[in-house]
């Protein structure tokens, strides 16, 4: 995959070229179509996806907490904290999407890891978190995602 496009996420917008590339070797691309289940409330977190074409609803206990849009990113304080997830994210559009699993996490050099950490902190800080993670009072605008 091309380091370019995962610089493009904002959650990776700060690597360095060779950081990005080191990642860009690990993470794969996929589509989901408009309805697909991307992640089920109650599994446990085995992935991170970045939204990178389409959008998402975030679903938790039957009602609508937050939509997803180009440039978010789903599941990654659950994959870091090994947590269950208490929400389903479906697609209701067709996407383009970039995922690392656990495995390929674990692979990324512990600068990489520790930036990562350090963004999500930043973000937990800021009331800005893992839509797919948590509940509707930790999130900014009402529910919607705000990783920007």
């Amino acid at each position: 995959m091309d380091p370019n496009r995962l610089t493009a996420i904002p959650i990776f917008s700060q690597l360095s070229p060779e950081e990005a590339h080191r990642l860009s070797a690990f993470a794969t691309e996929t589509s989901a179509a408009q309805g697909q289940i991307l992640m089920k409330q109650g599994d446990y977190s085995t992935e991170l996806i970045a939204i990178e074409e389409g959008s998402a609803d975030v679903i938790q206990n039957g009602m609508k907490i937050a939509s997803l849009k180009q440039g978010d990113l789903i599941g990654e304080m659950g994959l870091l904290s090994r947590e269950p997830r208490n929400a389903d994210v479906i697609a209701t559009s067709p996407m383009r999407l970039l995922k690392l699993t656990h495995w390929e996490v674990r692979r990324m050099s512990a600068a990489t890891l520790d930036r990562i950490k350090q963004i999500i902190a930043e973000r937990q800080r800021s009331g800005l978190a893992d839509p797919a993670h948590c509940s509707p009072e930790g999130l900014v605008g009402g529910g919607q995602s705000a990783d920007r």
